[in-house]
């Protein structure tokens, strides 16, 4: 199936493969994002971490290229920029390089996609690459903490288990299941490959079919649904000696299927904390000094989603700062927002997103991961129209929506044992 737009090309192959060229004339690169429907969510408890651990696999030697040494200094040789990126729902792997150097960007990536040995002795060695990732993620708080807020809304479901696995797992996982998950995962229809920069869509089309002829076929995969059940404020805290209390407070929001309510719960997370004239920023920051940064973001799953604030605060002014942004949430549900505040947020995040997808390598993703998960695909403009629909009316009905006692989720890192039960007092409170 072809389908030619203004902004991309599409195109589906017989083996049910996706391609989405993105020409980009003014550009000197080419990015090449091969992009699968798989990530922590489709795996089971047993083998938690996997889809990481494979991610990791990939790039340590093929037939053509038997060692890691081998991908590494022919992409370095070329300058190129290469990695990948596992989440819960998609794993991701990228080269960036010149647009002159495309055939060979092309040949790499295909390689590793399709014809990685995952050799038992690299594996075994890889063990103790992933663990000491995991401890780096451990003595991050600032990070940690997301982990810790998703356990906390989705429970012992996939979506709430952490991406990287646990040590055990990563201990135990044998080759047969690296093999048997690759085989059922990385099949052509759960595939796209999306290929942006300077490059012409013809050639694209006829040099990503050749160079893909070796991927496999599988049944389609589902997901476990994710169940949420909540009925009043819920707490979780790692107990950890640390300067800072790291914490995110959040409410249960959107799936990001659900357009409107989501490109509304967007440009609120921008009122509240998305930039340094933000709400929250003021109050916490500027007229406080409780924390160095303050963020809000709403972030959507296929199935589930919620809207989020993060800071860290000095340990004797965390509840302070937890009341602040409480407080904050309130405010903005019970009081309309003015004209001029709602535009601003809007003009904000029309800039962002035409900076963001400036680059090669950002528009592969932009278009790529809304085939993967939605099966449908807006451009830029298209996303930005339907962000101008959003009203004064629409913030206050989803701030309404949202920050209810029955969905409020608070996540803490830090010396906070002896504070637990005035941290629910606030809460059960609110």
């Amino acid at each position: 199936m072809n389908q030619n737009h203004n902004h991309y090309h599409y195109h589906t192959y017989s083996n049910g493969l996706r391609l989405i060229t993105v020409p980009m004339e003014s550009t000197k690169t080419v990015n090449v994002l091969v992009l699968v429907g798989t990530g922590s969510r489709y795996e089971t408890k047993d083998i938690n971490g996997i889809s990481h651990f494979l991610e990791h696999m990939m790039f340590k030697g093929t037939k053509k290229r038997p060692g890691a040494l081998d991908i590494s200094q022919e992409l370095d040789s070329i300058g190129a920029e290469y990695n990948a990126f596992t989440s819960k729902e998609y794993t991701g792997y990228y080269i960036k390089a010149a647009s002159s150097k495309f055939d060979l960007t092309l040949d790499v990536i295909s390689d590793i996609f399709q014809n990685s040995k995952l050799d038992e002795k690299e594996i075994d060695k890889e063990r103790g690459v992933i663990i000491e990732e995991i401890n780096m993620y451990f003595d991050m708080p600032r990070r940690d903490v997301h982990d810790v807020f998703e356990g906390l809304l989705y429970g012992d479901q996939p979506l709430g288990w952490n991406i990287a696995g646990e040590k055990e797992n990563i201990n135990n996982i044998q080759r047969h299941q690296f093999v048997d998950y690759f085989n059922s995962h990385y099949f052509a229809g759960n595939t796209i490959v999306a290929v942006s920069g300077n490059v012409t869509p013809d050639e694209v089309k006829e040099k990503v079919e050749k160079s893909f002829n070796n991927i496999r076929e599988h049944e389609k995969l589902t997901a476990l649904p994710t169940h949420e059940k909540q009925d009043k404020p819920a707490l979780k805290t790692k107990e950890k000696k640390t300067d800072q209390t790291n914490f995110i407070l959040g409410c249960r929001a959107y799936n990001m299927f659900d357009d409107h309510n989501l490109n509304t719960a967007e440009v609120l997370s921008v009122i509240l904390g998305g930039n340094m004239s933000s709400r929250l920023f003021t109050e916490v920051r500027e007229k406080r000094g409780l924390a160095y940064s303050v963020a809000s973001w709403a972030d959507a799953f296929t199935d589930v989603g919620y809207f989020g604030t993060q800071s860290g605060t000095d340990n004797s002014r965390f509840l302070e700062a937890l009341k602040v942004v409480l407080d904050e949430y309130k405010k903005i549900a019970n009081e309309k927002i003015p004209e001029k505040e709602l535009k601003k947020a809007i003009e904000y995040i029309k800039g962002k997103t035409v900076i963001g997808l400036e680059s090669s390598d950002s528009m592969a993703v932009f278009y790529a991961e809304q085939e993967l998960l939605r099966k449908e695909i807006k451009t830029p403009e298209e996303k930005l129209k339907e962000i101008e629909k959003v009203t004064i009316d629409d913030i206050q009905k989803i701030a309404q929506d949202i920050f209810k006692p029955e969905k409020l989720n608070l996540a803490v890192i830090g010396p906070v044992q002896d504070k637990e039960e005035e941290i629910q007092k606030i809460l059960n409170s609110w």
